[in-house]
């Protein structure tokens, strides 16, 4: 218990002091944001504060840190040392610079600022590989809420009539100006998911003594003997470090009236994000009591362990709240997968999207892919599985080139002259861990540890030596041009 409060501590002084050394890095100023200077009353729509902060918080949340620490809590409490160390100093700077450079660039999407930074051939990579995340992450956020509402409700509505009205709401969601359906709902939902997480503590903490939370040990639980590097650093994306965030926040940067709201905005959802899966990870491992225990629940799914406890630590109110979140939640990240895709494919195809047929044009040919995806995730038994792989290393590979790309950013900016290594030391640590899985797991190459973990550093490692070479030289070049 005393590593979980101490856990939480960190979180918040985290946010009070590494929050402004990122800000005082990538130094906010008073030129007119997107929702300002463009205010197209679609994507670019002014917002107050607190309703950017929740529609960001849902955004990047949702499910993922729930699900994620829950499998993440099968390691033990190790797991709480990545959300927390990882959420302040890579997952928070990442979002905070996706969505500052972003509000820099016209709410430019993540794609097209790689080609700003890294090159063009590295903005074609990234429109492709980010609209295959996305609507990867959209197919994977329709079928476990379908699932759900079809075990609740009558024979005819079954999971096909579910994911039919899920996707219907992807469309509007997806081409409706983001204040008039996104904006009036989300900030609800953004509620809802946060009083989740204080219920579920509240159960913890007053359960006299019921529920044990072990003290934070850096031994191994899993119970098949799964290394904790780098599959800890893969299953527990949201909530520590997730590309997926990259997606999120150019939306909300559009939003910001300023650019001195995206310290609360940006890089304080991610670190409310990780009080949440940090008492998700806790509830997982107090509540079945050993980690084998919670990863044989986790073989029925993360849905059924998610009402387990609630239902366990809350009866009949817990279980109000777990089946609200787990359908609500789910469905509020894959609805702005989508609504992402459409503005990085209409930044690809320069199409006008203050025009419904252009958005038509663009969300209609997306949704059929999902439903598709969402068939084949049906009709083959491992389908959801293989899906989910393919999006986590996937989610955190998009995280290490968001955080290069925020690296070149800084560098080219200059203003500190070591500032840029607030986001070059999390890209190099996000690159070993992606290079080092990939090799390594049954969907990768599948070779050994005495292998990929040396090559996975090494490539680490020459990524860091390049930037080091890239800022020596920008800082001579300065030097000599004052």
């Amino acid at each position: 218990m005393i590593s979980l409060l101490v856990s939480f501590l960190v979180l918040v002084v985290g946010y009070v002091v590494y929050s402004r050394i990122a800000e005082k890095v990538f130094s906010p100023d008073d030129r007119e944001t997107p929702a300002i200077a463009i205010n197209d009353g679609v994507d670019c729509v002014p917002m107050k504060p607190w309703k950017s902060f929740l529609i960001q918080l849902l955004n990047i949340a949702g499910t993922g840190p729930i699900f994620g620490a829950l499998m993440g809590a099968v390691f033990g409490p190790v797991v709480f040392l990545w959300i927390v160390f990882g959420s302040i100093l890579g997952g928070a700077v990442h979002d905070y610079m996706s969505g500052m450079i972003s509000s820099r660039h016209g709410g430019a999407s993540i794609a097209e600022l790689s080609g700003t930074y890294l090159g063009k051939a590295a903005k074609w990579i990234m429109r492709v590989f980010s609209v295959v995340l996305l609507i990867l992450c959209g197919t994977v956020f329709v079928t476990s809420p379908a699932g759900l509402l079809d075990a609740l409700t009558p024979d005819w509505m079954n999971g096909t009539f579910w994911e039919v009205v899920i996707l219907v709401y992807y469309l509007l969601a997806t081409l409706l100006p983001i204040d008039k359906l996104i904006g009036k709902l989300y900030p609800v939902f953004g509620v809802l998911l946060l009083v989740m997480a204080v219920a579920v503590i509240g159960g913890i903490l007053f359960s006299g003594g019921e529920y044990h939370i072990p003290e934070i040990t850096l031994q191994n639980f899993y119970p098949d003997g799964t290394p904790v590097w780098p599959y800890m650093f893969i299953t527990v994306a949201c909530g520590a470090v997730s590309g997926f965030h990259a997606t999120q926040s150019p939306m909300i940067a559009k939003c910001i009236r300023s650019e001195k709201e995206g310290r609360a905005v940006f890089y304080g959802a991610m670190i409310c994000e990780a009080v949440i899966a940090l008492v998700w990870a806790a509830a997982g491992v107090a509540f079945y009591g050993a980690t084998d225990m919670l990863g044989e629940a986790l073989l029925d799914g993360a849905s059924n362990v998610v009402y387990e406890i609630s239902t366990g630590l809350l009866g009949v109110f817990g279980g109000v709240l777990a089946v609200a979140g787990v359908i609500v939640c789910p469905i509020t990240s894959g609805d702005t997968a989508f609504r992402s895709a459409r503005l990085i494919l209409a930044e690809t195809f320069r199409l006008d999207q203050k025009k419904i047929k252009n958005r038509l044009l663009i969300t209609i040919p997306l949704l059929v892919i999902g439903g598709l995806l969402t068939w084949f995730a049906i009709a083959d038994d491992n389908g959801f599985q293989i899906i989910w792989r393919y999006f986590s290393w996937s989610n955190q590979t998009l995280a290490m080139i968001a955080l290069w790309v925020s690296t070149a950013y800084l560098i080219k900016e200059g203003k500190y002259r070591f500032g840029s290594l607030i986001t070059a030391l999390p890209a190099t640590f996000m690159t070993a861990v992606s290079v080092t899985y990939i090799l390594t797991a049954q969907e990768g190459l599948r070779l050994s540890a005495a292998i990929a973990y040396p090559v996975g550093a090494g490539v680490a490692a020459a990524l860091f030596v390049i930037y080091l070479v890239m800022l020596i030289r920008h800082n001579r070049k300065r030097s000599a041009l004052s």
